[in-house]
């Protein structure tokens, strides 16, 4: 016992204790993906939930109408025929209530994002007496349902002689979306630094030029996110587009949906899943390909100076 040098007590299984087997470089990161597992099979699933239904709806568009009345709901086409896409665009009068969507949704976004930067840029940038209670008075629109103004905005609409155009779903969705915009334009300029504006203003710079030529283009990113945010809206709105069109020309892309449902209840399954899918997927190349503006102007009010 007394022979034993220190480098034996270090080695010797019976002095050092119980140990666990080596850790190599394999079995650590085997350990670690072990350890992802679980949140691999969380994302796996999310995508399935996510992806099946607009399989399903592109698949359903190639089945013909014998197939969706006699087959099983989960079966597949028989054949990739482009008939529904045909009949939809044509027949369904897809092509023109596009085109309503058109000009409705972009003069509604050119005047709203136009009056909410400006207000927000009056509310946040400029100093004066009551700018508070104004922006308070904007956030309450926020909060008045849709519902309650539908009527008097088409008694309103009838007695001025706008009805049978397209200017009372401008008028409606400019009103309806200065609230929001006003409010997250006027959160984006508190980001700006007010030296920059008042730079400007030691340059001769007026009012309106510092507006169009400084505070526009430094909103460039802000301005794109919400009118992106606003367009979805817009596009996807079913309610008002159904209270004000009175016309079948007059029909945007979501209540030009509703006219693939026959006189008798019966649907022309396979153009309405048709349109369906040229609608879907045609907004979701929209936001893939505008993805990295939206993260850009998501981010732009984060962080002040």
């Amino acid at each position: 016992m007394t022979g034993m040098t220190s480098t034996d007590l270090i080695t010797s299984p019976a002095r050092s204790g119980r140990q666990g087997p080596p850790v190599t470089p394999r079995s650590s990161r085997l350990g670690r993906r072990l350890r992802r597992l679980p949140a691999h099979l969380l994302v796996a699933l999310l995508l399935v939930i996510v992806t099946y239904p607009l399989v399903w709806l592109l698949l359903g568009s190639f089945k013909t109408e014998t197939e969706f009345l006699e087959e099983s709901v989960f079966s597949l086409p028989s054949q990739f025929s482009f008939d529904n896409y045909v009949d939809a665009w044509t027949t369904g009068n897809f092509s023109q209530y596009v085109l309503n969507s058109i000009l409705t949704v972009g003069p509604s976004l050119f005047l709203m994002m136009l009056l909410g930067t400006a207000a927000g840029f009056a509310l946040e940038v400029l100093v004066w007496k009551g700018r508070a209670g104004v922006l308070l008075i904007f956030l309450a629109g926020i909060m008045v349902p849709m519902q309650m103004i539908l009527l008097p905005l088409f008694t309103i609409y009838f007695q001025t002689g706008l009805t049978g155009t397209l200017w009372p779903l401008v008028i409606t969705y400019t009103a309806t979306g200065l609230p929001l915009t006003v409010f997250l334009m006027a959160t984006y300029f508190r980001a700006v630094p007010r030296e920059v504006f008042e730079a400007s203003t030691l340059d001769g710079a007026g009012l309106v030029r510092a507006f169009f030529l400084i505070a526009l283009p430094m909103m460039r990113n802000a301005i794109f996110t919400v009118g992106l945010v606003q367009f979805f809206f817009f596009w996807n709105d079913l309610l008002i587009a159904l209270t004000f069109t009175n016309s079948g020309e007059l029909r945007t892309l979501q209540v030009g949906l509703l006219n693939f449902s026959g006189q008798f209840g019966t649907t022309q399954y396979g153009p309405l899943f048709a349109a369906i899918c040229l609608n879907v997927f045609g907004m979701l190349v929209l936001y893939l390909v505008l993805n990295k503006q939206v993260q850009k102007g998501l981010t732009a009010g984060a962080v002040k100076g």
